[in-house]
């Protein structure tokens, strides 16, 4: 007796889940672009786009057959399916990752840098006809991005109001393609931080992070959805110049270790390779609709 479709669907929607939460913890990865490839990014962003704050409103007036009404519209099974997937990649890497950072800090900083380069040229290259003003929102986000990186020479602190915030701006980034939320963690101090809470099962760090991204999800979706398709050339220009600009931080936290040049160079072109792989896999599969 074969299994039943819904349950071969969870399944593989939950496989997904765990691909997109592997490449979510790795900086310059996007859970995202795992998201396009596997043909289920525009049920995703349908099912976070149809989450409705009204709910909320209907929750605490007792109106229990409009928030079902609101409930119908949202795709949960898919959603529940795809972040109990992504949660388990996030707990059973955030151990391996960790150590990496701690006993090859060098090597793995250098692969991250090697994705954040890769990934930032990749996202450029999506501009059909860059222009001036492309290049002028390059050089801002650039601009931009190398004073943000400064930020990780300063103590944020853990609080979790901060953890919130990360998590707000974090969890907004992993859903688009090319753009990684690990990384935006990594720039604002909280990444080895997180990955120890993960690690230990911190709750009410892994909460905070948690909830900042469901608000800013339900906050920013929509507007990022607008600005990607009203401005998508300068959006992509500005992230862009944000990812070169910011990865300072990467070179200047693995510069304090060792020799970056001379003991990195290796892992760092695997770590081109690895996005340009993911690049020809989503090239590949968006052909195949066109």
């Amino acid at each position: 007796m074969s299994p039943r479709p819904d349950l071969r669907e969870h399944a593989g929607i939950y496989l997904r889940g765990l691909a997109m939460g592997a490449c979510d913890i790795i900086p310059g990865v996007s859970g995202g672009t795992i998201a396009l490839i596997t043909g289920i990014y525009e049920r995703l962003i349908g099912a976070i786009g149809s989450i409705n704050l009204a709910s909320i409103k209907h929750l605490v007036r007792g109106d229990f057959a409009s928030l079902c009404s609101d409930l119908e519209k949202i795709d949960i099974p898919f959603l529940v399916v795809l972040l109990a997937g992504i949660a388990t990649a996030f707990l059973l890497m955030s151990g391996v990752i960790l150590t990496l950072l701690t006993e090859h800090t060098v090597a793995t900083y250098s692969f991250f840098l090697g994705l954040i380069i890769a990934s930032a040229v990749a996202i450029f290259l999506e501009i059909r006809s860059p222009n001036v003003v492309t290049v002028a929102y390059l050089v801002v986000g650039a601009v931009a991005g190398y004073l943000i990186g400064s930020l990780g020479q300063f103590d944020l602190g853990h609080s979790l109001p901060i953890i919130f915030l990360t998590g707000m701006v974090a969890l907004c980034a992993m859903i688009l393609p090319g753009i990684s939320g690990a990384y935006i963690t990594l720039v604002l101090n909280q990444y080895e931080f997180m990955l120890a809470a993960l690690r230990a099962f911190s709750l009410p760090e892994i909460v905070a992070y948690i909830a900042g991204g469901v608000t800013g999800l339900l906050l920013f979706t929509k507007a990022l959805k607008y600005l990607l398709a009203t401005y998508h050339a300068a959006m992509l220009a500005l992230l862009t110049g944000l990812m070169l600009g910011s990865s300072r931080t990467l070179w200047e936290t693995g510069s304090a270790a060792g020799d970056m040049v001379a003991d990195g160079w290796v892992f760092f072109l695997v770590g081109l390779v690895v996005v340009g792989a993911f690049e020809y896999a989503k090239r590949r599969y968006q052909a195949g609709l066109a």
